[in-house]
């Protein structure tokens, strides 16, 4: 059996396609609700569309010397400069220290252990000070990446504004790469660190009973999962599901994957290669748990904020998703915010529209958790 994303690659290549890889809410211009129907174009044009603050990222980006992902051997790909790096260059040009700005937020951290099938994975613990001695609500958030690259490190900008903005505890969860632990490793362990989080929230400040997820690109797949796996177990469902850019279906052919083909950082071919490495056989391009908004049963699932941006491959799965979520009788918002791309949620240092997604998203946790007037 031909591998399909195998075969959409070499297809590409053959048809010589080029591979390019905070103001508080209330005072925020309101993002634009958008539907699942995407006007497609023959070419993404992402500097073209870009607003002046992400074109300023991905100019930067060029700078550092960034390749296409699907370019590159895994070791490069996870070792080459991020958008985030991209915004700590821009602000060390305007004479602004990264470091002391992310102190200046007052969130403490600490590293912490979870179990996974053969030994432990990281999570990283986000407090913010001065919250008093009565237990937090907590976000479990899962990075993007691909289920290849990236760490809780690269993300960090994204846990530390979620803590800060929702008044929450942000559990960063690290888990099994591909293509070393293939399909559906990253899911076990996600799933994992959900229930040690249930079982230890006490051991570091947590509400359990006030527990949410959270996650960016393959990290919201991440956290949708884990939804579906605890109503499916049986355990604690989480109360609300914050899903960034989320991957949703292997099915390539949907609008902004035709529009946005050529977009970076994210194009459809990096796509391809990043489910290339993690797919241990090609019939696992059919699971549910890749394929949300096709096969997998969303019902009885907590509500949902899902973010996207305007100009990536991904904006069709976010919509089509939350049209699934709202079918099923789940409580859905979805968001797309014009002239920003895919990675834009953790760059509120420089771009002015990951600031406004980032207080919808502290926004609805907030009303889950029940603390919305603090």
């Amino acid at each position: 059996m031909t591998h399909p994303f195998r075969t959409l690659l070499a297809a590409q290549l053959m048809a010589g396609v080029a591979l390019v890889a905070a103001p508080a809410y209330a005072q925020a211009p309101a993002p634009e609700t958008v539907s699942s129907a995407i006007a497609e174009s023959p070419d993404s044009g992402t500097m073209k569309r870009a607003d002046k603050d992400m074109l300023r990222v991905l100019q930067t980006m060029q700078e550092l010397g960034v390749k296409p992902t699907e370019s590159r051997t895994v070791e490069e790909a996870r070792t080459q400069p991020t958008p985030g790096d991209a915004a700590k260059a821009i602000l060390k040009s305007e004479g602004k220290d990264p470091v002391a700005l992310m102190a200046a937020m007052k969130v403490s951290k600490k590293d912490m252990t979870y179990p996974v099938a053969g030994g432990t994975q990281a999570v990283r613990v986000y407090t913010p000070e001065g919250a008093g001695s009565a237990p937090l609500p907590v976000v479990v958030y899962y990075h993007g990446g691909g289920w290849v690259i990236a760490t809780i490190d690269t993300y960090e900008a994204s846990a530390l504004a979620l803590a800060k903005k929702a008044n929450a505890i942000v559990v960063s969860v690290e888990y099994r790469h591909a293509p070393e632990n293939k399909f559906p490793a990253a899911h076990e362990d996600a799933f994992a660190a959900y229930k040690w989080v249930l079982a230890n929230a006490g051991q570091f400040g947590g509400d359990p009973a006030k527990i949410a997820v959270a996650g960016e690109s393959a990290g919201g797949n991440l956290a949708a999962n884990v939804a579906i796996m605890a109503r499916d177990g049986n355990v604690q469902a989480p109360v609300h599901m914050v899903l960034v850019y989320p991957v949703a279906g292997t099915d390539m052919t949907t609008p902004s994957y035709v529009a946005d083909q050529n977009a970076m950082p994210l194009s459809k071919a990096a796509v391809g290669w990043f489910v290339d490495k993690t797919l241990a056989k090609p019939e696992d391009a059919k699971s549910p748990m890749l394929n949300l908004t096709t096969a997998a049963d969303l019902k009885g699932l907590p509500p949902a904020t899902v973010i996207n941006a305007d100009i990536d491959p991904l904006l069709s799965d976010g919509a089509m998703l939350a049209d699934k979520l709202k079918a099923a009788g789940v409580k859905a918002t979805h968001v797309s915010y014009k002239g920003v791309t895919h990675e834009f949620f953790g760059l509120d240092a420089v771009v002015a529209d990951a600031k406004t997604a980032q207080d919808v998203a502290a926004r609805d946790l907030k009303a889950a958790f029940g603390t919305s007037s603090r």
